[in-house]
This record gives structure tokens, sequence and C-alpha cells, in this order.
């Protein structure tokens, strides 16, 4: 015996499922945005190097100073204090010596460098 029941069931579920013609849906942009081309024909964005190594070293004078190299030898950190103020050293090609403001010069690699500061002589720091 067949449910009285059934029959109306299939059909409305069957009128219900031709109401959807549109298989996407369909987006309308009310408010587009005011940037959209200058944001499109911009320069792309260089990000900032990774981190290659963060030393400590310690030079002939016996004091230590702080470094935080970057991939790329282009850039590094100098602290002459734990907590100090860092000194940004940066080279305009890789191999060049690594300068800073004020005097600063650096050569070489986190394990070994040589250090000129502001108002002292050059010398070797070693990790």
């Amino acid at each position: 015996m067949k449910s009285p029941l059934l029959l109306p069931v299939v059909a409305a579920l069957f009128a219900l499922a031709a109401c959807n013609t549109k298989p996407t849906p369909e987006v309308v942009d009310t408010n587009p945005d005011p940037m959209a081309n200058e944001l499109a024909n911009r320069a792309p964005v260089e990000l900032p190097p990774a981190i290659k190594a963060d030393k400590t070293l310690r030079c002939k004078d016996n004091s230590l100073v702080y470094v935080t190299f970057f991939e790329g030898d282009k850039q590094a950190l100098v602290r002459t204090a734990k907590d100090g103020p860092a000194t940004r050293l940066i080279a305009p090609t890789t191999g060049d010596p690594l300068v800073g403001d004020g005097g600063w010069k650096m050569t070489g690699t986190p394990k070994l460098i040589t250090l000129t500061q502001p108002g002292k002589t050059a010398q070797s720091c070693k990790s």
C-alpha cells in the first residue's frame, strides 16, 4: 500500500529543486574599492631580509659586541651592550664592507669579524 502523502511530497521537492536556475550566486559590487587601480599599478614590495645569525662576539680588547646578521650579507645590527641601542650597518652590494653612521665599519662572517667603532681602531672579534 502506498502512502497518499508520498506523491505530493515528491512533487513539492521536485518543484523546489527547479527553482535554482543559476548554479552560482550573483555578486553585485555596490561599494567599489576607490584605490583598486592605484594598488594594481604599484611597484612590487621587497620584504625585509630574514635573520641569518644572532651572535655574541668577543673582541681583542676583551669587550663584547652583539651582532645580528641578515640574509643577503648586506645588512647587520650591532650593539655594544646586550640591551643597548642597535646601530644598523648596510652595504650597497654583497661582499662590500658594512658601514653605518658615525664611522662604523664591519667585515667578516658570523664566526669572525673585523669591527671599527667610532673613535676606535679596527679590531677582530670572534664568536
